[in-house]
């Protein structure tokens, strides 16, 4: 009896060895899976940054050529097209610039040559497609471009050589986070990458009327005044712009230091339980922003009446000679931008934006961003041709229904003067502006009158 108790817990442990050794063997060739899924994702990742540095390497080098016939460009047909080749080629270096898994502010003097020459270029385009002549210092710049565009191609090239022989592993710098790029590649390659910024370190900007012109990129807004403010001060404001009277508690939710305009910030909570947020600017203690977050179920006034009340809030507020251009209304509220009047000149920079509740008329939000960036007292001298002269650019089919003058943002942050002509030409309605000291057009928007609002396009 005992043998054969003895028999059947053999044939126990033997049952159970055999699943054992079945459950390793499945580990086993899973692990086996996964790592060759590990190294084909890994492939598939070295071959996808492989290819956008080539191809960085390509458009960089179609840079350097299109720098260097820009310098030797004699007739402004010729030039238009070789600086609209090299607005491409350096739009598309930096597209695959980005794509690399290196962090931004390793190769960020890098990354501004390239905005640089594609803005620049496009900026000198404009100039040439206008028929005029580059100056003597649009030439300098350029050269001064190509300099720098040969340093980039040298250093790129060198670092080609460390991708073939193996010495650079895309995939090891993207498990490194943010430990500095340069310190996970071979002593060739830290050089190199080195080299890339090193090369631009003396490189400041060019100062032109560009979108990544130094001039403009750190100008300091116009309407910011007044001293400093602490953050208690913030909140006495922020609370006197609500009402003390609505208010039940006030919470701080800290600073913003890394916007154009440093801001406290504040929570707000009313006797109503609702919740507000606004903002309050560190300089001057300007209201940047409020957002009343509350449902509007009807809409009982008028987009008149919503108007009015949006100016009359501003007024209250102490923006004057404001002007409503364009509304949108979306689920009861109707957001209106104001834009400042001087003498009957519309400052489309100076734009203000307030929503209104469409079943009180209760203002629930404003935003002075574009006014407090821009607001000053323009020089409108700068008319150098008439109003008829202006409308002999137009369209012969335009049929003129309102004019002005006006002074209009441009994507360079810069801002022109202008005649704005309001027309239709058949069924739509476009705005047309014409340049006030040369004439050319500057700008046409489709004006889109939709069920929710006046829109521009």
């Amino acid at each position: 009896m005992n043998k054969i108790k003895d028999w059947i817990n053999r044939l126990k442990k033997g049952h159970m060895l055999s699943v054992i050794g079945v459950f390793f063997l499945i580990i086993i060739i899973l692990g086996i899976l996964l790592y060759q899924k590990q190294r084909e994702a890994k492939q598939v990742s070295e071959n996808t940054y492989n290819m956008a540095f080539y191809e960085l390497v390509d458009y960089v080098s179609n840079v350097e050529t299109y720098l260097a016939k820009s310098v030797i460009s004699t007739t402004p047909e010729q030039g238009a097209e070789t600086l609209t080749n090299l607005w491409r080629e350096a739009n598309m270096a930096q597209t695959y610039l980005a794509r690399l898994p290196i962090e931004s502010q390793e190769l960020e003097n890098t990354q501004k040559f390239l905005n640089q020459v594609s803005d620049y270029s496009y900026a000198l385009s404009r100039k040439n497609i206008y028929d005029e002549s580059l100056s003597q210092e649009d030439l300098d710049n350029l050269e001064n471009l190509h300099g720098y565009s040969v340093e980039l191609q040298n250093t790129l090239n060198q670092l080609s050589e460390d991708i073939n022989n193996g010495r650079i592993s895309w995939g090891e710098l993207t498990k490194k986070g943010n430990v500095a790029f340069a310190q996970q590649v071979s002593t060739v390659s830290q050089d190199g990458f080195s080299n890339l910024e090193e090369n631009f370190h003396e490189y400041s900007g060019l100062i032109y009327d560009g979108a990544f012109s130094e001039h403009l990129t750190n100008e300091q807004p116009k309407a910011l005044t007044g001293e400093d403010v602490d953050e208690e001060k913030a909140k006495e404001i922020a609370s006197e712009f609500i009402g003390k009277d609505k208010i039940k508690e006030v919470s701080n939710l800290g600073s913003s230091e890394n916007s154009t305009i440093k801001a406290y910030t504040f929570s707000i909570t009313t006797k109503e339980d609702e919740n507000i947020n606004i903002a309050v600017s560190q300089k001057g203690g300007h209201v940047i922003y409020m957002n009343y977050d509350r449902e509007v179920t009807s809409e009982i006034i008028s987009q008149e009446q919503a108007n009015q009340a949006g100016k009359d809030f501003i007024a209250q507020k102490g923006f004057t000679n404001m002007k409503e251009t364009y509304f949108l209304t979306q689920n009861g509220i109707m957001t209106v931008n104001y834009a400042y009047n001087q003498d009957d000149v519309v400052m489309y920079p100076d734009l203000i934006k307030v929503k209104i509740a469409l079943d009180n008329g209760e203002i629930l939000g404003i935003e002075t961003t574009g006014y407090l960036n821009n607001h000053t007292e323009r020089d409108l001298s700068k008319v150098k041709i008439t109003k008829e002269q202006a409308k002999q650019t137009l369209n012969k089919k335009l049929n003129i229904e309102s004019e002005g003058l006006a002074y209009i943002p441009t994507e360079w942050k810069t801002e022109i003067l202008c005649y704005e002509f309001k027309g239709k030409v058949e069924e739509t309605e476009f705005l047309v502006y014409i340049n006030a000291e040369n004439g050319r057009e500057e700008d046409i928007l489709v004006i889109k009158d939709t069920p929710n609002g006046v829109l521009t396009m």
